[in-house]
């Protein structure tokens, strides 16, 4: 199984507004930077596409480590609450709805296929892979929302 390293981000001009991510895998000497945007979003909403468009670009199952300074994305895949809350219907623990199940769905899915390490880092503290997502996901909701 390849081992690949994957380092995402998200961002938005407000929260909801205009969002962008940005994603970055390495395997081996192999390099690929990704970036999108969407014009209404979160910034959880970037977080969790940022994770799952890296993943889907992966074209065989792999072995990953997934960076994120997310801990929404990391806490809900490590410590089981996305799978708790599509056991229980997308509903938390308190019985009120878990938000955006669509994207923890996708992700849960994609994690059925890859053996995947979550990791988390401290947000804007100079890891250099997490500095670039943050830099890809701003310039994309940056030049969109410049555009529109």
């Amino acid at each position: 199984m390849k081992k690949v390293f994957v380092y995402t981000d998200g961002a938005c001009s407000g929260n909801p507004g205009a969002g962008g991510w940005g994603a970055v895998l390495v395997y081996g000497s192999h390099r690929r930077e990704m970036s999108g945007f969407e014009p209404d979003t979160t910034n959880n909403r970037m977080e969790l596409t940022a994770a799952i468009e890296a993943l889907k670009a992966l074209k065989e199952p792999c072995e990953v480590t997934l960076t994120t300074d997310s801990k929404y994305l990391c806490d809900g895949m490590t410590k089981g609450w996305a799978r708790a809350w599509r056991l229980k219907g997308w509903k938390k623990s308190d019985g009120k709805p878990a938000l955006n199940p669509d994207l923890w769905g996708e992700l849960l899915e994609l994690s059925e296929r890859h053996k995947i390490t979550f990791v988390w880092v401290k947000g804007h503290d100079g890891h250099p892979e997490n500095e670039l997502c943050d830099r890809l996901a701003v310039e994309e909701y940056m030049k969109r929302r410049d555009s529109q």
